[in-house]
């Protein structure tokens, strides 16, 4: 993953984070898992704290979402 732009594997992560619902298999791919490890620590190198929601997704170029508002519309992926 080394070789490709940040604003590409942020893209590619975005999207595939928004339709987890969706493809819950995702959860369980080594490239899913693989892509977010890469990004949290390309964040963190950043001074992003990647356990803060809000930064994150500030950071991933979504808008951020309060973790109140977050944890209200959390579904549970079967």
């Amino acid at each position: 993953m080394d070789k490709y732009p940040q604003d590409d594997l942020k893209l590619i992560y975005r999207v595939l984070h928004r339709h987890l619902s969706q493809h819950p298999e995702l959860l369980d791919s080594a490239f899913f898992e693989d892509l977010q490890k890469r990004l949290h620590k390309q964040a963190g190198a950043e001074g992003i704290d990647v356990s803060d929601h809000g930064a994150w997704d500030e950071w991933l170029g979504n808008v951020p979402v309060s973790c109140e508002k977050r944890v209200a519309k959390r579904a549970v992926i079967r």
